[in-house]
């Protein structure tokens, strides 16, 4: 009985580490919202994103010559139908095919750490820098070679700023004319920033950030947004979490999508997941650091 002691006192102390660690990674969380999930109507899903409806079709695929520059941040263009990327380590705006070919790269110059990008309606572009905590709109010439950051207006997001753990995510909300921004970490954060869709490039107005509710989101850390304009719904993607999270038009979780090894049809885990982007068909596109691209679509469901 004496020898049993410290055996059951080990037991207690492995299921509590075990315990830490699951809560931790909100994996009771994930459990809890699968049974939510479990019981969702089919009208319900299809009034929905429903992460759980889509596999993947491209996996890891490289961006060519894209390794060392370190992509994040992902946007759909609605005029030209491709996606743009920025890089970080080597800073570039970088257009891409929407099965990942490299179209045309742009050098920014006076950014220090390009994190997001997002295209809006009116061709606009904007960028978020989150070292210097700024938001940066332009229009970008058809032959662009650089975009000077230096001459170009900007805004700044130092209210959302905690050293190099600022804003992350971007993505456009046409229907309430706003940013939504997301910062990663330290805590993390959503916010909205009101931003017309049609203005002047010479007037930068005053803008006034709000915090939106965020504690009821399961993940450690946001790395990107985007929004699907046919619903509404936010979705939110997280790099060390490894999941990404459908939100409807009140910020409640409505769907998940594990980006591990297993899940969605993908034959290897996502690491370091940096940029999300949705076009108007619903095909999710993600990229992930250094430089590798992924496409999911949308299972047709069994009658």
């Amino acid at each position: 009985m004496v020898l049993a002691r410290p055996k059951l006192w080990l037991l207690a102390c492995a299921c509590s580490v075990v315990f830490v660690v699951l809560h931790y990674l909100h994996w009771d969380d994930r459990l809890l919202f699968l049974w939510t999930e479990y019981n969702t109507s089919a009208q319900q899903q299809t009034d929905s994103i429903w992460l759980p409806g889509y596999r993947a079709v491209i996996e890891a695929k490289p961006l060519a010559g894209l390794a060392d520059a370190e992509t994040s941040g992902l946007s759909w263009s609605p005029l030209s139908n491709t996606l743009f990327t920025v890089t970080g380590r080597i800073p570039k705006l970088v257009e891409l095919s929407l099965t990942g070919e490299v179209l045309r790269e742009v050098e920014l110059r006076g950014f220090s750490d390009p994190e997001g990008v997002e295209v809006l309606s009116d061709g606009r572009i904007v960028i978020i820098d989150e070292r210097e905590a700024t938001l940066t709109a332009f229009y970008l010439p058809l032959d662009a070679v650089y975009i000077d950051g230096n001459t170009l207006p900007r805004i700044s997001l130092a209210a959302m700023s905690g050293g190099n753990k600022g804003a992350e995510g971007i993505a456009w909300d046409a229907r309430n004319q706003r940013m939504l921004l997301a910062k990663e970490r330290s805590p993390f954060g959503l916010f909205s920033l009101p931003f017309p869709e049609i203005a002047d490039e010479t007037h930068v107005p005053i803008h006034t950030l709000e915090e939106l509710p965020s504690k009821q989101i399961f993940m450690r850390d946001f790395s990107s947004l985007a929004i699907d304009h046919r619903t509404g719904h936010v979705l939110v993607l997280s790099d060390e979490s490894r999941m990404l999270l459908e939100l409807d038009t009140q910020g409640n979780p409505v769907s998940f999508m594990s980006l591990a090894m297993g899940f969605n049809g993908l034959a290897r885990s996502i690491k370091q997941a940096e940029g999300v982007a949705m076009d108007e068909q619903g095909t999710i596109y993600i990229v992930s650091e250094p430089n590798l691209f992924y496409v999911f679509k949308k299972v047709a469901q069994e009658p």
